[in-house]
């Protein structure tokens, strides 16, 4: 493929046949420092990755790093916040990670990391989240929580499709629905001026002069629903776990988090056999097919985020939509120690293309003091080693994260909270990491 700015360095190409990812010895992989704390967070971790795979591999096997831009970087740079070398090379080499990014204020791109997953179809983030032992937890038993959850990355809301209070697009969207569904038109409370005035002259302040309605759509396909349960079912049985329960909200969204689940299940019937419990809907994979004893069930999102705390041993693997799973990894972070920590990864695991990515911000107050935790993109480089299949150098980033935790010689977010601590730089908890693989 052809880039403009930049070049990429030598080394092979990942690539995918049959379903299969087929990596080689010494794999392209593009990567974006981030800003605020990116470039701090990143120097420490590329060393850990660099390390465990040396480790692992005794030289046999080395990644090729290609730097590429976006976000405050790319438009200082190119005055471009996501410039297309940055897409194409995520489109050659598939497989790439990402620190954390600035979105622009104020028109333009929503979101740069929306815009990458829809850019590049990554339908399922991932979220696993778990427990390291020592990490301070504001729960009683953290070591509880082992989870994955699959999070649908481009539709429900994140699709974006949204239109500003008082805008001629919300005004018309607002007199198709008086038009064409009355009825349903009658459930906007102040749809109307009167209805507006009603309210307002109850009140006893001014009337607004006209209407000002934010109106949002959630689209929920079948097909989206059907591939991230299916990778979600199909993650289950490759690993070895025990469950995979559908979070939504559909008692109250019927048709669209309703039918997510109703999809899903289906799924689980038609496409690996599972066969319902006592009249269903929960359902079980049975004796003699792939995955065999794990249990597909669902549950409500609110009463999910209640049982997470009081009962986390009921959750293995979860598929949602966004808006769901975005709640829930959060809270589920909190738990094992906060979003510092909390690994992400954005795939299409019928095209192969993934990034992987810190779920924090940039921290921007933090910019170039070599102090925050690295551990977020740490653990997403350990996700993206897992992924290409090098699993040795992801078992070695664990190891030493275990390690380095348990010395007590952490960054300031742990020092601060655990008794003993000796708090260190990020360069320094990089070095610490590499030392207890």
């Amino acid at each position: 493929m052809s880039y403009k700015d930049i070049r990429p360095p030598a080394g092979q190409t990942v690539a995918i046949r049959n379903g299969r990812l087929q990596v080689p010895d010494h794999p392209v992989i593009p990567f974006i420092r981030g800003d605020g704390t990116g470039p701090d967070i990143w120097a420490a971790s590329q060393r850990v990755f660099d390390a465990a795979v040396r480790k692992a591999y005794a030289g046999s096997r080395q990644i090729a790093w290609f730097e590429v831009f976006a976000g405050e970087t790319a438009k200082q740079k190119f005055d471009n916040w996501l410039p297309d070398d940055t897409i194409t090379a995520f489109q050659e080499f598939l497989v790439g990670i990402k620190g954390p990014l600035t979105t622009p204020v104020g028109g333009g791109i929503r979101s740069l990391n929306v815009a990458l997953r829809q850019l590049l179809d990554l339908y399922v983030c991932l979220r696993p989240v778990q427990y390291f032992q020592g990490v301070p937890s504001p729960v009683k038993n953290p070591e509880k929580v082992d989870m994955v959850i699959f999070r649908e990355n481009t539709e429900d809301i994140y699709a974006g499709i949204e239109y500003v209070g008082g805008s001629p697009e919300a005004q018309k969207l607002l007199d198709f629905l008086a038009r064409e569904f009355p009825k349903d038109f009658g459930k906007i409370r102040f749809g109307t001026k009167e209805k507006a005035a009603a309210f307002w002259d109850r009140a006893g302040t001014k009337v607004p002069d006209d209407v000002c309605v934010g109106l949002g759509l959630k689209p929920v396909s079948r097909s989206g629903t059907v591939r991230l349960v299916h990778s979600a079912l199909a993650y289950a049985i490759q690993f070895n776990r025990k469950s995979l329960t559908l979070v939504h909200k559909g008692n109250i969204m019927k048709f669209t988090e309703g039918a997510f689940r109703d999809w899903g299940y289906q799924v689980a019937r038609e496409q690996f056999g599972a066969v319902e419990i006592d009249g269903g809907p929960w359902c079980r994979i049975p004796e003699g097919k792939p995955g065999a004893g794990i249990v597909i069930k669902d549950a409500i999102a609110d009463i999910t985020l209640q049982q997470v705390l009081t009962r986390p041993e009921d959750f293995d693997v979860i598929a949602t939509l966004n808006l769901n799973g975005d709640y829930l990894s959060d809270a589920l972070a909190a738990q094992v120690g906060g979003i510092g920590i909390a690994p992400g990864g954005n795939i299409n695991y019928l095209t192969g293309h993934a990034i992987f990515e810190a779920t924090h911000g940039t921290a921007p107050k933090y910019a170039n003091q070599d102090k925050v935790n690295p551990g977020s993109v740490v653990l997403s480089g350990e996700m993206m080693l897992r992924y290409l299949g090098w699993t040795e150098a992801a078992d070695l980033i664990l190891k030493g994260l275990n390690g380095a935790i348990a010395s007590k010689r952490v960054t300031y977010d742990f020092a601060r909270l655990m008794s003993g601590a000796t708090e260190i730089k990020c360069s320094a908890f990089g070095d610490n990491i590499i030392e207890h693989m």
